[in-house]
This record gives structure tokens, C-alpha cells and sequence, in this order.
């Protein structure tokens, strides 16, 4: 070493210096990684349908395809309900189809009972292994298939029913599952109203509800209806702050 050279500690040659090319050669490395995984994973779910039945391929097809016409279903309705208000001069036009709102509203509230097709799943639960997380999956794949009235009955103080809306919570107990505040043991029952085809395909798809309660010790059971009852009701609450707003 030069006599005018500055001379390095020790501390100083062990202490790692940052360059913008460690930066980014790091940056590209963590983007390397992402793009890897984000691969595996779209690998590995087109190996599951893959490995899929032809018969389970052409039910879940079927499956969205009848998605997809009740969404079209629903907007040529819609539609065709602002063109009649529209058109209308006279006051009969709007009240009938606010009528009509008010009973689907009341469906969907679950304040007035319904009845039509569907589906009853039955899922007993004989190990007490079937918790609210089961539940509600089988919820949410029931409302995907295009459920409109959902009720859950259990095993409880005189056969505790309760009616499933938007704003339905369910809770893990020791010896059920409280929905609602309303405690459910197993046996559990829910009673759907809807397209009976399509909500059995939905809940029998691979992987759905029923291999889902088999795989935890219990036993998940579907029946079709062409007449069914959702007679649960749910109290309408009062607002305590919200008002319709002016000109609404």
C-alpha cells in the first residue's frame, strides 16, 4: 500500500456497500420470482381440470353456461321494465312494477315467504367435523348457482330454522355452528330456491360442497323439488340513521 493511499479498517471492508445495479439486479430477481410462481399455480389448476372427467368438464360448462343466461336473463328484464315505465303515461305502469319490486325485494329480505323449484342438501355431520367454514362454502356456491331464498335449518330448541339473507354471519360453537345468533347443530338442512338442475350441478361439481363434507367425516345428500317452501321470515329493522335521501 501506498504511503498516500487511504488506508480501510476492518469494520469498513465488511460493511456492504449498495450499488443501483444490486438494486436492480434484485428487483429483477424478486420479478423473476413472482412471474414463477403466478406460472406454477396457473399450471397446477390447468393440471387439476386436466386430470378432470369428461362428464365433470361438460358440468361445470354447463354449470357457467347457465350462469351466464341468468345474468342475460336478468338485464333483458331490467330492460324491458325501464322501457315500459318509459312508455308509460299513466300511473298503473309504475305502480305495478313497484309491486313487483316490493314482492322480489321481500324474497331477497327474507321477509315474506317463497316457494318454487330447488334443491334440499342435506349434510350430516355425525363426528361434529363440519364447521361454519364448510357452511359457508356451501352458502356462497349456492348463491353463485343463482339461489333467491336460502333457509338453514339444525337440530336445536324446536327445530332452529333460520332464514340466510345478505347479512348473515355464521360462527363456530363446540356443539354447532351460531347463524345469525341463532345456534344450529347438525343435522344441517338448506332448503334453496332456484334452478333445480343448476344448483345440484353446482354443489356436485369436483372439489364442490359434497367432496368437501366427505372429506371431513360427514355426509352431504342433494334432492331436487319442483315445489319447495322457504318459510323462515327475518324482523324488517327500522333504519336508525339512514333516510331516503330528497328527490330519491
Amino acid at each position: 500500500m501506498s504511503p498516500g493511499a487511504p488506508r480501510r479498517t476492518l469494520p469498513g471492508l465488511l460493511r456492504p456497500r449498495l450499488r443501483r445495479v444490486d438494486l436492480l439486479v434484485a428487483l429483477l430477481l424478486a420479478a423473476l420470482g413472482f412471474g414463477a410462481a403466478v406460472q406454477v399455480r396457473s399450471t397446477h389448476q390447468l393440471s387439476a381440470l386436466g386430470a378432470s372427467r369428461p362428464e365433470d368438464l361438460v358440468r361445470i360448462l354447463d354449470d357457467l353456461s347457465g350462469r351466464d343466461a341468468r345474468l342475460r336473463a336478468e338485464v333483458e328484464q331490467l330492460t324491458a321494465a325501464r322501457q315500459r315505465l318509459a312508455d308509460g303515461d299513466d300511473e298503473d305502469a309504475a305502480l305495478q312494477e313497484a309491486r313487483r319490486r316490493g314482492q322480489v325485494l321481500g324474497v331477497l329480505a327474507g321477509t315474506v315467504p317463497a316457494t318454487g323449484p330447488g334443491v334440499l342438501l342435506q349434510v350430516e355431520d355425525p363426528t361434529r367435523a363440519v364447521r361454519a367454514e364448510v357452511l359457508l362454502d356451501a352458502l356462497e356456491e349456492l348463491r353463485a348457482a343463482g339461489a333467491e331464498a336460502v333457509q338453514l335449518e339444525g337440530r336445536g330448541p324446536g327445530g332452529a330454522v333460520v332464514r340466510v339473507v345478505a347479512s348473515t354471519w355464521l360462527l363456530d360453537e363446540d356443539d354447532g355452528v351460531l347463524v345469525d345468533g341463532v345456534l344450529l347443530r347438525p343435522p344441517y338442512a338448506f332448503t334453496t330456491l332456484g334452478d333445480p338442475g343448476t344448483l345440484a350441478s353446482a354443489l356436485a361439481i369436483p372439489g364442490g360442497v359434497v367432496d368437501t363434507v366427505a372429506r371431513v367425516g360427514g355426509t352431504a345428500t342433494v334432492r331436487s323439488s319442483d315445489a319447495l317452501r322457504v318459510g323462515a321470515l327475518r324482523p324488517l329493522d327500522r333504519p336508525r340513521y339512514a333516510r331516503p335521501a330528497p328527490g330519491g
